[in-house]
């Protein structure tokens, strides 16, 4: 059986001795597209899942206080901390069974085939594209406010975080993870400190202390908008997951993924729900939901009230920076790789996965930080831009977890190193919540979300008349494709 599924591979991607249209053979294409294997092990991959999400916990999340009270924003936290929770088991399965750069673009790949593919590719994208220009934005404002080298918040700011963290990324992806994981490490021992200052001044009365719309249905000092607060504070609570699903990402460039994988994301999560639950109650109870609910700097204000600055929250403002910086760099890496993979499978240009000397994907990781920069320059808005992105993160959630499903029921037999626990069932709740929180989107800033839908529908009509008649046979998500196309025609037989 093997030897007749091996012979049937090599037919089917015949195609692959010129995947370039130019004559170029497979071996040569994949050799000027390779990452440097074996560069991370469990401990930088955990730090890279931590790294995505951290600057979500020292601000934007709070901005729920003002959709929903703390009640509403504490029951939408549960309730996407359990969407993550179940997403990120089901991504550690399926990062086992093709552990490549592609992520969840190819598990819905296998599952869902080319258009499931590139529609999960493009939404992960839209995410790790807009997500670093919003953070930059976030970043000359903390430069500003904290008066660092007397610079404002403009275009010098964002280009000179642009330059210098591609260049980092440039010189090795080792090397890139090793100061990403110092500069969470910074930023996780802030928010620990910023925890234990703010709890002696913790006070439960002060939770509820938002004026309840009285018209709203259901509203109460918990909900002070009503029921449907819940529902518009889902993005809010993702604030702070928002990112770890980007992991697999790095599985082509992990040691033993098969093992690291599922243990880096499993601690990434752990920590990050460790870390949203000490933040939100801590800031929440040391100054009130409503004296932070639309702040820029919620910790910071959690610990100053109106007595000033002080030797800790300047230290908490200072750690706010190092947080962004972390979430910043790490996502330029996840949007170059999912960049860098898409283009090597021919659904995107595939110049764009040619790799250096030093295998980082150059232009991978140049064009995505141009149109970021080009976008914080030309707008300014940093919450419009992470809107759009947590539309496009909601989609390749419900896809991801689809993709579980599918494959359990249509391949139960396809080699497990690890298995969800739950099965299809936790994938289902990761699926139900993600479809919630996509709607949700459209309560918080519709224009941004119809921004994103006019962006899909560009990349679809690009697929549609173009890259999904040149994909390349040889490229690892393809192949593995191609195998399960084999598989079920001697299955048929």
């Amino acid at each position: 059986m093997a030897d007749d599924i091996e012979a049937r591979l090599t037919a089917v991607p015949a195609a692959a001795k010129s995947p370039g249209g130019g004559g170029d053979h497979a071996d040569d294409y994949l050799n000027r597209r390779t990452l440097r294997r074996g560069s991370a092990g469990w401990l930088l991959l955990t730090g890279l899942g931590v790294a995505y999400v951290v600057s979500g916990d020292f601000s934007g999340w709070n901005v729920g206080l003002d959709k929903g009270g703390f009640g509403g924003l504490a029951i939408a936290t549960v309730l996407m901390g359990a969407m993550y929770a179940c997403l990120v088991f089901s991504l550690a399965e399926l990062s086992t069974i093709l552990p490549t750069a592609g992520g969840g673009y190819g598990f819905a790949r296998r599952a869902l085939g080319p258009w499931g593919g590139f529609l999960t590719g493009t939404a992960i994208l839209i995410e790790y594209i807009l997500a670093p220009a919003a953070i930059v934005i976030f970043i000359g404002d903390y430069v500003e406010s904290l008066g660092l080298f007397g610079l404002t918040s403009g275009w010098p700011v964002y280009l000179g975080c642009f330059v210098v963290f591609i260049a980092v990324h440039l010189w090795g992806v080792g090397e890139a993870l090793r100061f990403s994981l110092v500069v969470t490490a910074i930023a996780v021992a802030a928010l620990l400190v910023f925890a234990v200052g703010a709890l002696t001044g913790f006070d439960a009365g002060s939770l509820d202390d938002i004026p309840v719309d009285t018209t709203a249905f259901g509203s109460n000092s918990w909900l002070p908008l009503g029921v449907l607060g819940i529902w518009a504070a889902f993005p809010f609570g993702m604030w702070f997951f928002l990112g770890v699903e980007g992991v697999p990402l790095a599985a082509e460039e992990a040691k033993d993924p098969v093992r690291s994988m599922p243990k880096a994301l499993a601690i990434s999560m752990g920590v990050l729900a460790l870390l949203a639950l000490v933040t939100f109650f801590a800031a929440t109870g040391a100054q009130g939901a409503d004296a932070i609910k639309t702040a820029g700097n919620p910790l910071v204000v959690a610990l100053e009230g109106e007595g000033g600055p002080t030797a800790m929250s300047r230290f908490v403002n200072y750690a706010g920076l190092a947080g962004l910086v972390a979430s910043f760099f790490s996502l330029i890496y996840a949007g170059s790789r999912q960049l860098f993979a898409l283009s090597r499978a021919g659904y995107l240009p595939r110049f764009l996965s040619l790799t250096s000397k030093r295998k980082a994907p150059y232009l991978g990781l140049v064009i995505p930080g141009a149109i970021g920069f080009a976008l914080a320059a030309a707008t300014g808005n940093g919450a419009r831009m992470l809107n759009i992105a947590v539309f496009g993160a909601t989609i390749s959630y419900a896809l991801m977890a689809l993709s579980h499903i599918v494959l359990r029921r249509r391949e139960p037999n396809l080699e497990r190193p690890y298995r969800t626990p739950g099965g299809i069932v936790t994938s289902a709740v990761a699926f139900v919540l993600a479809l919630s929180a996509l709607v949700a989107t459209f309560l918080v800033d519709k224009d941004a979300a119809f921004i994103a839908l006019a962006v899909y529908a560009v990349a679809l009509a690009y697929f549609a008349f173009y890259s999904r008649h040149h994909l390349v046979a040889s490229a690892p998500e393809e192949e593995f494709a191609a195998l399960a196309e084999a598989e079920a025609e001697l299955t048929r037989d």
